[in-house]
């Protein structure tokens, strides 16, 4: 926890260590978000991947969030997140190095799109949990909605310059640039974090006052405590089964959308990333402010399900558009838009709520347990998107993938998430 000379939490701007920390964070996400959306292209336009390849690379890249989320969780609350990022940053700069070489010798095929995308994958789930622990390390807890908003803000904004840029230059110039845009992103992120200064005191590492010493807990403990942890917690278990859900449903929508996007509206690289950009502005500006005004007033249980069926319910109308006009790509902004804004609202009060009820301890265990429930669905979801567009075609497909989005504000309306109020509980 931050020192009593932390800065207040109507002034947390001016606290060095945590724009540092918002920085890094914030040219991290634009790499990633860059990087999702360089390889699927790539295959589509380059490679001419069909339906099923397209789906299982997304399931490649999403499948270490199932495989190492649990690990990642007991390792960040053993180490420090910072070094968890930075070691991170700096390996996801050479992967995608080496892939912007390769590509320049012609070397670029499918099969290397696919370790890539593993390589890449595997350390974004390593870096998302390090710093979703760091806030609670750096900041106070009457600083957390500040600082989530600012984070989550930063990764939405990401969406402008990461799909809008990798789409340009996947279309405009080659993949091997697109790739290495994406490693001069994880770069920056690596020099912004190493220069935080404040220490980070780890939960755990204090010495206990014992004549012996307790031998520290293995991996496999820690990871039990957790689940333990998020499964007994009636709120936390709620926020994993609607993470599940949304996740799941999305997966197999955006591999539909990858597709739908060029081959059925007949979109350029650069119009679809343009169009998976407009998530940016609503996330990053208006979802921010709501978030950081509407659960105080009305209570976050009924912002967070009233956000959810605004946000995902939007993407109900994407199925009925057709060809690529001037009104079609307008359409496309303006759905992704109310998207990536009440996106935006449902995913910081979220992580409020989750950080607000974990013990410091079990910040990162509790994080990675949400992660592996969540996310871990995805490769199941892209792979499911990969077979609705290959039988029953892209816009029945996609029709079907939508309406399955609105299973997650069902599920948080049949839980106690719905019944919070104005106050989170401490």
């Amino acid at each position: 926890m931050p020192s009593p000379s932390s800065p207040s939490s109507s002034s947390l701007w001016r606290d060095a260590d945590f724009r540092r920390l918002w920085a890094g964070q914030t040219a991290s996400q634009l790499g990633e978000h860059t990087t999702l959306v360089v390889l699927p292209l790539f295959a589509v336009l380059t490679l001419d991947a069909g339906a099923g390849q397209l789906g299982a690379l997304r399931a490649v890249g999403q499948a270490p969030i199932l495989l190492l989320s649990l690990l990642a969780g007991a390792w960040v609350d053993r180490w420090r997140a910072r070094t968890v990022m930075v070691l991170t940053d700096a390996a996801r700069t050479v992967a995608l190095g080496a892939a912007a070489v390769a590509g320049l010798l012609g070397l670029l095929g499918l099969p290397a799109l696919f370790v890539v995308a593993f390589t890449v994958g595997a350390l974004s789930v390593l870096f998302d949990v390090a710093y979703q622990a760091s806030l609670v390390r750096l900041v106070r807890r009457d600083q957390l909605m500040q600082g989530n908003s600012a984070l989550e803000g930063s990764r939405s904004a990401a969406q402008i310059g990461g799909p809008a840029l990798g789409g340009a230059l996947v279309s405009l110039l080659s993949a091997p640039v697109a790739a290495a845009s994406g490693a001069f992103f994880f770069a920056v992120s690596f020099v912004s974090l190493r220069r935080i200064r404040r220490a980070e005191a780890v939960p755990g590492h204090a010495t206990p006052v014992v004549e012996r010493p307790e031998r520290p807990p293995r991996v496999r403990q820690l990871i039990r405590e957790g689940l333990r942890f998020v499964a007994g917690h009636a709120l936390l278990r709620a926020v994993c089964l609607a993470s599940a859900a949304f996740q799941f449903s999305f997966a197999a929508l955006m591999t539909v959308y990858l597709l739908f996007l060029p081959r059925e509206l007949h979109l350029t690289g650069a119009t679809v990333g343009l169009a998976l950009a407009a998530t940016g502005p609503g996330g990053a500006l208006l979802g921010s402010v709501l978030a950081a005004r509407l659960p105080g007033r009305y209570g976050h249980g009924v912002v967070l399900v009233s956000a959810a069926v605004l946000g995902n319910g939007a993407l109900l109308w994407v199925p009925a558009l057709h060809g690529s006009s001037t009104v079609t790509v307008a359409a496309l902004l303006a759905v992704n838009f109310v998207f990536g804004t009440f996106g935006q609202l449902v995913n910081v009060t979220v992580m409020s709520v989750r950080q607000a009820v974990t013990p410091d301890g079990m910040q990162g265990r509790a994080a990675a347990t949400i992660t592996f429930v969540g996310m871990g669905c995805t490769p199941l979801g892209s792979l499911l998107g990969g077979v609705l567009a290959q039988e029953w075609g892209l816009r029945t497909g996609l029709l079907v993938t939508a309406a399955g989005m609105m299973l997650s504000p069902a599920v948080m309306a049949a839980s106690p998430l719905v019944r919070l109020g104005r106050r989170l509980p401490l």
